[in-house]
């Protein structure tokens, strides 16, 4: 069944106690399988205006396609099912391309943030642990081992980490050596390696409490850093984002070599070429 966003409007409290009624059994299923994502569409990439143009952020062409599918192929591949596109920004644009791929598309009224979306959320979420996926980035982490670390660990939230060379434009993520995480460190203005939040989260549902109904609240700013449970999978995978001209690009060469097809003109600044 393909629900509709119900906006702001309050949700049900049953949907935010720790073990909802009837889905006691679900808890202590943890196949991955039985696992629902949610993917923030909502984005409007205004720093990616120059070579995007008129389409939420997610759905810029990386060789010929929209960046978003390259993230729901690869948790398609770890078997996961159900699947949920939070959008808001020009909304339209992915219901009209993902209305027969077999998600569920949900609308927001208006922006609530990260966190705020998926409280808006909550009552189309269909496991209790569940999957939370940013649009705009890639990393090829296994889905699978990551929900059998955050079983292990009995966190509340986890992480999926990425290692890069420099982490100036993402701010980094110190852990304990038991993967608990203790602190976000801000963006620096010189460039250093580091561990990074790879844009891939598992949530319990009790954690949903913590966030307000119907205001714009940030997962970054207002929940991580007052989640005392929150751990960090390291996925031993590469992070791609397309946050930037510069980083689209990156993108598309770093598809483009695994791939082997021909970039796609739109993706470049003007005056260059593939």
């Amino acid at each position: 069944m393909r629900g509709k966003s119900s906006g702001t409007e309050s949700l049900a409290p049953p949907h935010l106690n720790p073990l909802p009624a009837g889905e006691k059994k679900r808890v202590g299923d943890f196949q991955v399988k039985n696992i629902c994502a949610l993917v923030l569409c909502g984005g409007k990439g205004k720093r990616l205006r120059a070579v995007v143009r008129n389409r939420p952020k997610p759905m810029a062409l990386v060789n010929g396609k929209p960046f978003l599918d390259y993230v729901l192929e690869h948790v398609k591949s770890c078997g996961i099912k159900d699947i949920v596109l939070l959008t808001g920004y020009k909304s339209g644009i992915i219901q009209n391309y993902y209305a027969k791929n077999g998600v569920r598309i949900l609308k927001e009224k208006t922006p609530l943030g990260t966190a705020g979306a998926i409280r808006n959320a909550a009552p189309h979420i269909g496991s209790y642990t569940f999957f939370i996926l940013n649009g705009d980035s890639l990393c090829r982490a296994d889905l699978g081992k990551m929900l059998k670390f955050h079983r292990v660990k009995k966190a509340g939230v986890t992480i999926a980490l990425a290692r890069q060379k420099q982490v100036a434009d993402y701010g980094s993520v110190k852990r304990q050596p038991s993967g608990r995480i203790t602190s976000f460190a801000e963006k620096r203005t010189q460039a250093a390696p580091g561990i990074v939040n790879a844009g891939i989260y598992l949530f319990d549902k009790r954690i949903l409490s913590r966030i307000p109904a119907g205001k714009k609240y940030s997962l970054e700013l207002d929940v991580f850093p007052k989640v005392k449970n929150c751990y960090g999978y390291l996925s031993g995978q590469p992070l791609l984002d397309i946050g930037t001209p510069e980083r689209l690009q990156k993108a598309q060469a770093f598809l483009l070599s695994r791939l082997k097809n021909a970039p796609h003109p739109n993706l470049l600044p003007k005056g260059e070429k593939g």
